[in-house]
C-alpha cells in the first residue's frame, strides 16, 4: 500500500508486479462409474493404483465388470481414477453382535459376512483408564475384527482401550475411534452400548487372533447372509438425480474428472443408450470427455461386424453439438480373466483407452492423438473383430475409432475423432486432440481467472489479464501445442476497450478473447512415387 510520509528520511514501498502465474489443470482423471464389490456408495473415491481398487472395492470381480475396466485403466498408464460405487436394493451391509456391541460391516455386500469381531481386555489397568481421562478399567475394552477368506484371515484390525460410555470425555471413545480407523466396520446403532461390553473366551477355533496377552480369542461371526449384494443396475441407477447427487451426478462431489467411463453392468451386456446421452450433456457442462463403448452385438458375427456398426451406429442417439464431448472405440477386447484360469474373454475397451489417454498426455502431452503405432493397449490377447483397412476405411468416416492388430505392434487404437468427426459434419471438433486441448485450455482459464472478479473493470486489469493469459499460451506454444513457427501465428489474447465497451463494463463485465491454432493429427499420410528416368541426350 502507499507510504504516507511523517519524518525526514527514507521510505520503502512495495510494488506488485502483477504477475498472476496460470498452472495447466490435469488433464486424464478418469470417472468409472458401476457396481463394485464393497466401498462407499454415490461418492467419488480417488484412486492412484489398482491396489487402492483392491483396499477400497474389493478387487477383481467376475461379476464387476467395473473392476476389470479400472484394473486396465492402470495397466495402460493410467495414474489418478475416480470410482463411484452404485447400489440398489438388495443391498445390505452385513451385522455383528459381539458382547452386546452392535456392529456393521462397513458397506453393503456380501462380503461382510466374512467378517469376524472379538472383545477382550488384555493390558486395561484403572491406570490405563486414568491416562486416557477416566476412572477404572472397566470403563474401556479392545476390540479385533479380522476379514476371514476360505479360512484365511486377509485383514486384521484392533482397537485398543476404546471408552464404552457415551458420556465419557476420554479421546477414545468407541463411536468416534471406528469411525475414523476402521474400513471394515461401524458401530450399528447411534450410541454406544449401556453397558461395557462382554469379553470373548480364549478359543483355539479358526480363526485365531492372539491378544496383546497372548490369549487366542474367540471370534463371533458376522450374523449369516446378513449381507447383500446389490441387484444389477438399471438406466435409472446410473443416470441417478442431480438433486441428490447420486447416480452420474454423484461426480458433482469431485472438483475435477477430465475422462468418464460407464461400463456395462453385466460382462456381455451394454450400457443403455440413454445413460450415455445423459452422460454426454453432463460432460459437456464438467468439460470432460465420454468414452463409448460399443454394443457387444456388433461384433456377435465378425465377418459383418463393420457393417454392423456402421448400419447401427445412428442407434445409440449420440449426436448434436454434445457429441464433441464423447468418443467411440471398436470393436470390443479379448483379455485373460485370471478369476477364470486365465480363460481369454470379451472386455470393454474404456479402462483401457482411458489409460493410453492418459500414457500420451504424460509423454506427449494433451495435444497428441491417444491413437498410432505408440498407443498400444496393454494386456490385450485380441479384438473381438479383426479389421481391415477397407472396413476401416468405412467406419473412420463417420466418426467410429478403430481398435487395430498389426503383426509387430500388436493391439493399438487407430482413430482419433469425436462423435461429431464424421466428414458430412465437418465439425471444428472434429479429432479428439483437438477437443481435448480446447477444454484444457477453458477448465485452466475459468479457474485461474477467478481472482479477476471484482476488480476494478478498466486498462490496468485489462493489461494483467493479457499478461498472465498470454504467458500461459506462450508457454503451451513452447511445448508444441499449436501451429505456426511464431506467437503470432499460434494464439492471441485481446482484452481491451475493444472486446470490453463502456456498456459491458456498466454491466459489470470484462471480456477476453483467447484464440488459437490447434494442432490435427495427421490422419492420411500420402506418399507420391515417381520413377526417375535418364536424362535423354539432346
Amino acid at each position: 500500500m502507499p507510504v504516507t510520509p511523517t519524518y525526514p528520511g527514507v521510505y520503502i514501498e512495495e510494488i506488485p508486479s502483477g504477475v498472476r502465474t496460470i498452472v495447466g489443470v490435469a488433464t486424464s482423471i478418469a470417472a468409472f462409474i458401476g457396481r463394485a464389490e464393497r466401498g462407499t456408495e454415490n461418492e467419488p473415491v480417488p484412486l492412484s493404483s489398482f491396489a487402492d481398487y483392491e483396499r477400497r472395492f474389493g478387487g477383481l470381480g467376475v461379476d464387476y465388470p467395473l473392476s476389470y475396466a479400472v484394473r486396465d485403466f492402470f495397466l495402460n498408464g493410467g495414474s489418478q481414477a475416480l470410482v463411484i460405487r452404485l447400489a440398489k436394493s438388495p443391498a445390505a451391509a452385513a451385522t455383528l453382535d459381539v458382547g452386546g456391541l452392535a456392529l456393521k460391516a462397513a458397506s453393503s455386500g456380501a462380503w461382510g459376512n466374512s467378517l469376524y469381531a472379538a472383545v477382550d481386555y488384555a493390558g486395561i489397568t484403572d491406570d490405563v483408564a486414568k491416562r486416557f481421562g477416566l476412572t477404572e478399567a472397566e470403563d474401556l475394552f479392545n476390540l479385533t475384527v479380522a476379514e476371514v477368506i476360505n479360512g484365511n484371515v486377509v485383514r486384521v484390525e484392533q482397537f485398543r482401550n476404546l471408552a464404552w460410555s457415551a458420556s465419557a470425555k476420554s479421546s477414545r471413545r468407541a463411536d468416534r475411534v471406528i469411525a475414523a480407523e476402521s474400513s471394515l466396520v461401524q458401530l450399528a446403532e447411534a450410541d454406544l452400548p449401556g453397558a461395557r461390553p462382554l469379553e470373548a473366551t480364549p478359543s483355539t477355533t479358526p480363526p485365531v487372533i492372539t491378544t496383546s496377552g497372548g490369549d487366542k480369542l474367540g471370534m463371533t461371526q458376522a450374523t449369516a447372509d446378513s449381507g447383500v449384494d446389490s441387484a444389477g443396475l438399471a438406466a435409472a441407477d446410473y443416470q441417478g438425480n442431480a438433486g441428490n447427487k447420486t447416480g452420474l451426478y454423484a461426480l458433482e462431489k469431485a472438483d475435477l474428472f477430465n475422462l468418464l467411463c460407464i461400463p456395462p453392468d453385466t460382462r456381455d451386456g451394454d450400457t443403455d443408450p440413454a445413460v450415455y446421452a445423459e452422460a454426454m450433456k453432463y460432460c459437456c457442462d464438467r468439460r470432460a470427455m465420454l468414452i463409448v463403448d460399443p454394443p457387444a452385438s456388433w461384433a456377435a458375427n465378425k465377418e459383418t461386424a463393420a457393417d454392423t456398426a456402421r448400419a447401427h451406429l445412428g442407434d445409440l442417439g449420440l449426436t448434436g453439438v454434445a457429441a464433441r464431448n464423447a468418443a467411440l472405440y471398436f470393436p470390443r477386447v479379448l483379455l485373460a480373466d485370471p478369476n477364470r484360469d486365465n480363460q481369454i474373454d470379451v472386455f470393454v475397451p474404456c479402462g483401457m483407452v482411458a489409460g493410453v489417454i492418459s500414457r500420451t498426455d504424460t509423454q506427449r502431452g494433451v495435444w497428441k492423438a491417444p491413437a498410432g503405432l505408440d498407443a498400444t493397449i496393454n494386456g490385450a490377447r485380441g479384438l473381438q473383430a479383426n479389421l481391415t483397412d477397407p472396413e476401416n476405411g468405412m467406419l473412420n468416416p463417420l466418426g467410429i475409432n478403430c481398435l487395430r492388430s498389426f503383426p509387430t505392434a500388436g493391439r493399438v487404437i487407430w482413430g482419433a475423432r469425436t462423435l461429431r468427426g464424421g466428414d458430412q459434419l465437418a465439425d471444428e471438433y472434429k479429432y479428439i486432440p483437438v477437443r481435448r486441448l480446447a477444454l484444457f485450455v477453458e477448465e485452466t482459464l475459468y479457474r485461474n481467472l477467478k481472482w479477476v472478479v471484482f476488480e476494478p473493470n478498466d486498462e490496468p486489469l485489462w493489461a494483467q489479464i493479457r499478461l498472465n493469459v498470454g504467458a500461459f499460451m506462450h508457454n503451451l506454444f513452447r511445448q508444441g501445442a499449436f501451429q505456426g513457427t511464431s506467437p503470432r501465428d499460434a494464439y492471441f489474447v485481446k482484452c481491451d476497450k475493444e472486446t470490453t465497451t463502456q456498456n459491458d463494463i456498466n454491466l459489470g463485465v470484462v471480456n477476453i478473447l483467447v484464440g488459437f491454432a490447434p494442432l490435427k493429427p495427421a490422419e492420411f499420410v500420402i506418399v507420391k512415387i515417381q520413377q526417375m528416368v535418364g536424362q535423354i541426350q539432346a
